[in-house]
């Protein structure tokens, strides 16, 4: 069985990054992966509850640099604030998958089946052609995939992953109030 990016993931690490809301923040860590030589597999970036930062969720590949280069190399910008790897059992993760499936009548009813045991939703019908959506985790993301793959991918879009500390995770952090 062959593997494809799009649909399977290599070894890798999330790293969680808060950086100042500034213009040229994004291109200038964009430039320290590229003149590194480190691997980013997704990246999505949108401005947190305080408009004065940004939450970047970065997923590295962990075979193109040891981890605590990528993070030592990251805290040297000026802009950034804080720095946080988040392993996957103890946070959340999600992603957004779109993609045009190859659907004409005598196939919709199966394509349809799966958005139904997956909870997708069906955004557009065409008279040979499906567009589908789902959002959840990069594993549900791939097998959902994998299986559309059956029908005919005509384009598949993923946003990569983003993932915030699970609860139990933040609350050990934080000091108790007393």
């Amino acid at each position: 069985m062959t593997t494809s990016p799009v649909l399977d993931t290599p070894p890798h690490h999330t790293l969680v990054v808060l950086v100042e809301n500034k213009a040229g923040v994004l291109a200038r860590v964009a430039g320290l992966f590229a003149r590194r030589g480190f691997n980013i597999v997704s990246l999505a970036v949108a401005p947190t509850e305080d408009d004065r930062f940004s939450r970047l969720t970065i997923v590295v590949d962990a075979d193109s640099a040891p981890l605590y280069q990528v993070v030592q190399q990251l805290d040297k910008l000026i802009n950034v604030v804080e720095i946080r790897e988040l392993h996957p059992s103890h946070s959340v993760e999600r992603e957004l998958l779109v993609a045009t499936v190859r659907a004409g009548p005598e196939l919709r009813g199966q394509v349809m089946d799966l958005v139904r045991i997956f909870e997708a939703r069906v955004l557009n019908v065409g008279s040979d052609a499906m567009m589908v959506s789902l959002s959840g985790s990069p594993s549900r993301i791939s097998d959902f995939a994998r299986l559309l793959q059956d029908y005919g991918i005509m384009e598949l879009q993923r946003t990569g992953k983003v993932a915030l500390a699970s609860l139990d995770q933040i609350s050990q952090q934080e000091p108790d109030a007393e």
